[in-house]
């Protein structure tokens, strides 16, 4: 069962203990991402990110790593579009160590310009990486195409261009607006004592002092139906078909996950089993959906040679046409929701999943629901729930496409 505890400055605390269990993972989580940037610093939240390794005023780079690795134990961070996330994974007698690192990297970081210039090169090469990656480039593009004119499409990663002009200036200009004691969370999951943990916690972060609340307030998202082609020299076409979804938080994503896992969630479903297995068009086909406040999207990525890209196209948009018209069966949708709660309940037993879902979900939802409360959602799926979902995403939604590789013809979509 997890715990909240909300520090004097407004830092929230949120816990889980799990005695049977041997190690702990601590998460510091700050409510910005790509989609709190503008046009002058895409890329400053994940920038941040690798600066706060970079070295403090009582750790270079090197014993930041040492530190963690004389105890066996794992550090990390990622960025997302809204969201930013430092963690650790140590044995449950090493907490203190963990939260004494993250801390120091949060408050004392150095942003040397040396480090600042050489960073810059990294995470160019980073870009440039991705670029050459297009089966994950083509989710980006679709991104910024369907968001187009709104943060939440911008890359997080940045632009080259924006990533030369960051200084020490802008980087704790931009810390000083977002991380913030009202926007910071701390999740910790694994063994710990109670009492240890938050007097911890208060220890390295109670005095961090604050003069305003701060609140998370995005603008409004149009989803916009557009195709955009990226023409690259690649064995295979890289595909993504998309749809307007559901935002975070909206209770309808669980009848969601129930359709995604018949429609095109794993191995057994309708769009593996027909385009890849029966036909053997693709290598790689798959549906997911994404949740952002306010925003969220239905996606089919699939990855083939060029010539079967408009078949794989028309397989696709065929497979949603009988979707529509003939719905699912009851059948199919006992057995998917028991593969959403087995799919849940295996994730339960990973401590960085529980430390990821309980930090996530108070920073951006400020609640967090127990593993019961979930599995009692996922049992309460009707087929009544799953055809909304049918008629508002797929049968009033609209189509919009990205690919990327080696294309010969005009797509028809």
């Amino acid at each position: 069962m997890f715990k909240k505890k909300v520090l004097d400055n407004g830092v929230r605390l949120v816990y889980e203990n799990i005695p049977y269990v041997r190690s702990v993972s601590v998460g510091i989580w700050v409510g910005t991402g790509s989609r709190s940037e503008n046009l002058n610093n895409n890329g400053i939240s994940h920038f941040i990110e690798h600066m706060l390794f970079k070295g403090t005023i009582n750790r270079s780079a090197r014993e930041i790593a040492a530190t963690i690795d004389a105890i066996g134990g794992q550090i990390n961070a990622f960025t997302g579009k809204e969201c930013t996330c430092y963690y650790t994974k140590t044995l449950d007698t090493h907490l203190n160590i963990a939260l004494d690192v993250l801390s120091d990297m949060y408050f004392n970081s150095k942003f040397d310009n040396s480090d600042i210039n050489t960073e810059k090169k990294v995470v160019i090469e980073e870009i440039s990486m991705y670029e050459d990656t297009p089966e994950e480039l083509v989710h980006d593009i679709f991104s910024e195409m369907v968001w187009r004119g709104n943060s939440l499409g911008y890359p997080i990663l940045g632009t080259q261009n924006c990533i030369n002009k960051f200084n020490k200036k802008m980087i704790k200009q931009y810390m000083n607006d977002y991380y913030t004691p009202y926007n910071t969370v701390i999740s910790v999951a694994g063994n710990f004592d109670e009492g240890q943990l938050v007097d911890y916690v208060t220890k390295y972060f109670g005095d961090w002092k604050y003069d305003k609340q701060f609140n998370l307030n995005y603008s409004p998202v149009d989803y916009l139906v557009d195709v955009d082609i990226r023409r690259k020299e690649t064995e295979q076409v890289h595909l993504c078909m998309g749809l307007d979804g559901v935002q975070h938080g909206d209770d309808r994503i669980y009848p969601l996950l129930a359709l995604n896992n018949i429609f095109g969630g794993g191995m057994s479903s309708r769009l593996f089993q027909n385009i890849r297995e029966k036909k053997g068009l693709v290598y790689s086909i798959y549906s997911y959906p994404s949740t952002y406040m306010g925003a969220g999207l239905f996606m089919i990525y699939a990855g083939m040679n060029p010539e079967y890209l408009q078949k794989v196209i028309d397989l696709t948009k065929k497979e949603i046409k009988l979707l529509i018209k003939n719905g699912i069966t009851q059948d199919e949708l006992d057995k998917s929701k028991e593969q959403l709660k087995g799919s849940y309940l295996l994730g339960l037993e990973s401590i960085g999943s529980r430390m990821n879902s309980i930090g996530k979900s108070e920073l951006m939802l400020k609640k967090i629901e127990t593993p019961e409360e979930v599995i009692s959602k996922m049992d309460n799926i009707k087929i009544d729930d799953v055809y909304e979902i049918i008629e508002s995403i797929f049968k009033n939604g609209r189509i919009s496409l990205s690919a990327v590789g080696n294309l010969k013809n005009e797509i028809v979509l």
